[in-house]
Formats: C-alpha cells, structure tokens, sequence
C-alpha cells in the first residue's frame, strides 16, 4: 500500500490512457465529444432548453438566488483574503495552526490513492453544480447560452456553459454579477447542505472549528486508539482499533496530553476504560517494556493525535467510513472550490466579478491599473501561503 500512496499519480495517468483508449474505440467523437492525448470534451447546444425546463420549475427560487449570490460574492471574496492572509500570519505566530497549501485547489491536499479516488468521484458533482447554477441564472437573466459540457484533462475536470458573449457583454450590470456570482454560491450553499449532513459524526468534530465544534458536541469523550502492536499487551488484553480510551489506572483520559499523567513500569497490570460501540468496558493490561526504554512501560498501542467528541444530539447518521469519506471530500472541494473561485484572478469568477462592477466607472487604463494591483496582491498571498508550505512540509503530494 506504501508503494501505491507514493506513486497514486502514476495510476491517475494509467487509468487516463485506459480512458483515452476506449473513448478511441467507441468513436465518441462521432457523438460530440472532442479527443486528445491530453483531454476529453463535450459539448451540448441543446443546454439552454434543458435550463429553461428547469427554470419554469424554480423561477421564485432562482431569483432569490441569484440575488443572493450578488452579496454573498462579496463576502466568499472577503473570506478568501481573510483565509490566506491569517494563515500566513499563523506560520509565524502559531505555527501548528499553519495549514500547507497547493496549488490545485488551495485548503485540499491529496495524499493517497485511495483520495485521489474520492476526489475524482466527488469533482465532477461539484463542478456541475458550479455551472449549472452560471446557466440556469443566465436564463433567467434572458442570457443565451451557447453550449454547455464537460472536459477531462488527465486528473482535472471541468465543467462549463458558454453564454453568448456579446449577449453577456449588453446586459445589465446587476444581471452579469448574478450570473458570475451563482457558481461559486451554489456550491457554497451545496457545502453547508453536506456539512448538516456530517454535523454530528463524530470524526466530523475533528476537523471543526473549536468554537463551531462547541456548539454541537460536550466535552471530549476520551482518545481512540488508531492501531495495536502485534504481540503487545494491549492485543493479548484485546484491545481493538477505533475503542475510544476514557481513563488509565483510574486517571481521566479526555485528552491527548493526558496521557503524560500516566506512569507505567514494565510488568505490572494496567487497568484501561475504553467506550467500544457504547458500552463501557474495564480492561487489564500487561504492560511491557518499551523498546526504546526499557525503564518505561508501554501499553502498545497507537493513539490518535486529536480526541473523539460526543455530539450533544445523541443520534446521528452512522455513515459506513467509505460513505463518509466520500461526503467528507464533496464538503471539502465544494467549499473550498466556491470560497477560492472569488478571488480576484484572471482565470477566476472574482475576477470578472471586480471588472463587472467597475467598468464603464473609470477609463480602460485606470480598470487595467485596479484589476492588475488587485491580481498582484492575490498572486502574492497565493504564492507565499505556498512557498511556506513547501518550507514547512517539502513538495506536497498531489
């Protein structure tokens, strides 16, 4: 599995030749696709039918929608700013809080084989949702749209509506920063629907915000036991991955650090409280020398590096960890996807939200100085946020 993580990019492009080879073989390009050693492309002119369809269904709610996506545009545009901004701040003032960057979509890092497959599964739902919302609020605004579809190139997706340009370029100002502001929104929008439906899994707690995480769980239940050494005491005792420890020789296990209270000496009997699947269970445990230590007593056991929560509503979906997994990702790119999307850059929507907004304000000159000090400052936040994680980290996986 080791060789499989570190080299999960060689199966990506294996798996595209695989791809490339049967879209040659069903003569896709016969069906409107587009092939090319590196990419794989669709598009549909019978878009702006199936967008009208749906508009005749939600008309009121696409309304509200594409309104409020005017000013949440704004503040996803602020959010990102803040984010990149504090966590520069964080490498030098709280360094543990620092978290690396990359360039492919900043806030997600792929480090397995087994995520690169979550990330391919939940791309193209985040992507379509993206677009679709360009598109169905371009209809609404009385915005042709020319063609719309998807693209892969290698391990990235895209996907797309293309409006009438000159269409675009005649309608109101109001009416072009909904369209440019709705994908980001929507996907935003799709991220908090994701997260209520992760709320309350305690491995969701992990990754929370404490003052978010606050308001949903009690205090820490106790520190799960991510492995157990092969013929340690703690396997003889029976110990099991994922059992949640709550105490040690009668000493309160809430946090990791808690366990620097603990005194072990080799060859006595440890007796550990551990919660598994609920019940509460009281375990003897032969300590054993530590390897490194003979002095010092070891249960043999390897815990997590954060503790487990206890949701303050007691039931809550019991997602299977593949199923999790796979919502974890679709919450990550959504969000992320939808924050970064409204930054101010060229190929970006925030970018052609700030030109939207000041053109026919100022003369061309003085929107390319803005758009260019506006670019700049981006592109240098991006750049340190990046350059420190490499500090920090080394070349991230992606």
């Amino acid at each position: 599995m080791g060789f499989l993580a570190q080299n999960s990019i060689l199966y990506v492009l294996v798996a595209w030749i695989i791809i490339f080879a049967i879209a040659k073989a069903s003569k896709l390009d016969k069906h409107g696709f587009e092939i090319k050693p590196y990419s794989l492309t669709y598009k549909n002119q019978n878009v702006q039918l199936i967008l009208t369809r749906l508009l005749n269904r939600t008309q009121r709610a696409t309304k509200i929608f594409s309104n409020t996506s005017v000013v949440l545009g704004f503040i996803m545009m602020g959010l990102g700013f803040w984010y990149l901004a504090s966590n520069l701040s964080n490498f030098f003032v709280k360094p543990e809080s620092f978290a690396e960057m990359t360039v492919l979509i900043p806030g997600v890092t792929i480090q397995s084989t087994s995520n690169i497959v979550y990330f391919l599964l939940a791309v193209p739902i985040v992507l379509v949702i993206h677009e679709g919302a360009h598109g169905i609020v371009a209809t609404l605004e009385k915005i042709k749209i020319k063609t719309g579809g998807f693209a892969v190139f290698i391990a990235l997706f895209a996907g797309f509506v293309e409006p009438d340009e000159e269409e675009f370029a005649k309608a109101k100002k109001i009416s072009r920063l909904r369209v440019i502001g709705a994908g980001a929104t929507s996907n935003v929008l799709f991220s908090f629907i994701i997260a209520a439906l992760l709320i309350f899994n305690p491995s969701f707690a992990l990754i929370m915000p404490e003052n978010i995480r606050s308001v949903f769980y009690s205090e820490p239940l106790g520190v799960p036991i991510v492995s157990v050494t092969e013929g340690s005491g703690a396997e003889k005792a029976g110990l099991l991955k994922d059992d949640i420890i709550t105490a040690i020789n009668g000493v309160q296990i809430s946090l990791p650090q808690d366990f620097a209270k603990i005194k072990l000496k080799p060859g006595d009997t440890a007796t550990v409280s551990v919660l598994r699947s609920g019940s509460s269970l009281q375990i003897p445990v032969m300590v054993s020398a530590s390897k490194d230590d003979p002095q010092k007593g070891m249960l043999g056991i390897l815990r997590a590096a954060l503790p487990s929560y206890q949701p303050v509503v007691p039931y809550y979906i019991h997602w299977s960890p593949e199923i999790f997994m796979f919502l974890l990702w679709l919450w990550m790119l959504s969000f992320f996807i939808g924050i970064f999307n409204m930054l101010p850059l060229p190929i970006l929507d925030g970018g052609k939200f700030i030109h939207s907004i000041i053109e026919k304000k100022i003369s061309e000159n003085a929107i390319k100085a803005v758009m260019m000090s506006l670019y700049s400052v981006t592109f240098v936040l991006f750049g340190l946020n990046i350059a420190l994680s490499v500090v920090k980290s080394g070349f991230i996986t992606i």
